[in-house]
């Protein structure tokens, strides 16, 4: 059932067994699921079924990093479906070691290992519509069989062949509406913007959330448990916010509510001469494998990614990485390519905003060179048109507490909330990575006779590229972990010290890997949304008795 909450009578008290306050990938799941388990719920969305200026502008907030980056317009989508509407489906699990506890990497590692997330992996492929729970190089380029998709031959021993699944994607809002129309027993409010998190003075139970819309409607949502969903970067800033009995904010007894944020960092750099038998594979190469019907198989698109070994991760003690290849293509970066670009992912019904159909169309009229260029040879690969290869590549950031998310201490949003201030900061070892991952993938395809490459120059103790970017994966902010010394919530997504708060998220992530969050958030649901039936399930008596 959809509520449009700026037509609830002002100052109402809507009453729930579970608050979910986020209408993204991990709380449409939380509250599919637990309506399957016959328990009611309420969902706040911020926005409603589209985009609007006025909504994405509560997203907004001050970049103090030491580089240019921007965590708002255009990569979140603060509507139903959350940041679904603007993902581009990559899907691959964590690696096992991703999981544990690493002597060289500060921080590091879960309360549980990868054995424990694999039930709820397997349950993400129908939810996330990807194809067979099988990430075997193998199996997919043997299925495939084509010529122009095949593996290249690298013999020393330190690269592995990883694959990644596409979602097609999953737009969460407009796949799973039907569903939360039909339920019975899930409310969802749109436009209901949570301002606070009520609690009673020790801050131990939540007692309800005060919601307000733009329009100036206030209500109140009671309930019996809750779930923040709301995004790395909102999770932390409403704990923060929720600040009338604990002053630093709900969670944050040990100053741990926004530090260890963390994204992807990624680089295009280096130059590639394919030799002849390798210059048109489509394989590895992002150019051709995003969304290509010959790089796909069992009804699944996939994509070829480069890593090293975990022995090879201990020796140079680096982090996780993952290399792809990059074609250029006649137009690269022009007006007209940018417009085709921004068509293709319209088809994919990516959220752009501001984007207009019309314009993309007059630019590459205007533009009509590089657009044919860049369409050509991005759909016939003449090999005498590309213009070069390039490696692109994304590293695991090392969870650092001083790269995190705070209060602006002026800025305040139009509901009178305090914007965010984000530091984004990445370690040394993460400049070692990119330099040590590429140098050894380098070494091993000149010397398995696939390319000639030249790196560029190192960048471990220099300024970071100008062309540096985020992925817009926001994590990190309310790790997890056993002890509340070290994390704001436990190993069940349980805010440390409160009796019904959870975190659901890719903000519990203690570290991240190198791969892409959305399959790892989404199991993450899957496993909260079975601890929350448990518990809603079970008498408080019993309860005791297992404590005990």
């Amino acid at each position: 059932m959809f509520i449009d909450t700026r037509r609830v009578e002002q100052g109402s008290v809507v009453e729930s067994t579970v608050c979910i306050i986020g209408g993204g990938v991990a709380g449409i799941t939380l509250a599919m699921e637990l309506d399957k388990q016959g328990i009611d719920v309420v969902l706040l969305e911020s926005g409603g079924f589209a985009p609007d200026d006025g909504t994405r502008d509560l997203y907004r907030g001050e970049d103090v990093g030491e580089w240019r980056y921007n965590f708002a317009d255009g990569c979140r989508s603060r509507f139903l479906g959350g940041s679904s509407n603007c993902w581009g489906g990559w899907c691959r699990p964590l690696d096992p070691w991703d999981f544990e506890k690493r002597h060289w990497v500060a921080h590091s590692g879960w309360p549980f290992g990868l054995n424990e997330m694999l039930p709820y992996y397997d349950r993400t492929h129908a939810l996330l519509k990807l194809g067979p729970n099988n990430f075997d190089p193998d199996f997919w380029e043997r299925s495939i069989g084509r010529p122009d998709v095949r593996r290249m031959p690298l013999a020393s021993g330190k690269v592995r062949d990883t694959i990644s699944q596409f979602s097609p994607p999953a737009r969460f809002g407009k796949l799973y509406r039907e569903t939360l129309k039909n339920s019975q027993r899930i409310r969802v409010y749109l436009y209901a913007n949570a301002t606070n998190i009520d609690t009673d003075r020790p801050a131990q139970n939540v007692t309800r959330i005060q919601v307000a819309t733009l329009t100036g409607k206030n209500i109140d949502v009671k309930a019996k448990h809750y779930i923040l969903a709301t995004g790395g970067i909102e999770n932390a800033r409403l704990l923060l916010a929720s600040n009338k009995v604990q002053p630093s904010g709900l969670g944050n007894g040990n100053d741990l509510v926004g530090r260890f944020f963390m994204d992807h960092p990624r680089l295009l750099t280096g130059n590639i001469k394919f030799t002849r038998d390798w210059s048109r594979n489509k394989l590895s190469d992002v150019k051709y494998h995003y969304m290509n019907s010959a790089v796909a198989a069992h009804g699944t698109h996939i994509a070829h990614q480069f890593a090293l070994t975990p022995e090879t991760l201990e020796k140079e003690e680096i982090l996780n990485a993952r290399v792809w290849f990059n074609s250029i293509f006649p137009g690269e970066g022009s007006e007209g390519a940018l417009a085709l670009f921004r068509i293709k992912q319209a088809l994919l019904q990516k959220d752009q905003q501001d984007w207009s159909l019309t314009k993309d169309v007059l630019t590459m009229l205007a533009n009509p060179l590089d657009t044919l260029g860049y369409g050509y040879t991005r759909l016939f690969q003449p090999r005498w048109m590309i213009q070069g290869v390039k490696f692109q590549l994304i590293v695991e950031p090392e969870p650092d507490p001083n790269s995190r998310v705070m209060l602006s201490p002026s800025q305040k949003d139009q509901l009178g909330m305090n914007r965010v201030r984000v530091d984004w900061r990445l370690t040394s070892r993460v400049q070692r990575t990119f330099d040590r991952t590429l140098a050894i993938l380098a070494d091993d395809m000149r010397r398995s006779g696939v390319a000639e490459v030249e790196l560029d120059p190192e960048i471990e103790g220099k300024k970071w590229p100008s062309d540096l970017e985020g992925t817009w994966h926001h994590m990190g902010t309310t790790r997890m972990h056993d002890s509340p010394k070290h994390g704001v919530v436990d190993r069940n997504c349980k805010v440390h010290g409160m009796s019904n708060l959870y975190v659901a998220g890719s903000s519990v992530f203690p570290t991240c890997g190198a791969n892409f969050p959305t399959i790892t958030l989404a199991a993450l649901a899957f496993r909260l949304s079975d601890h929350l039936a448990h518990e809603v399930r079970t008498p408080a008596a019993d309860l005791a008795m297992e404590a005990a």
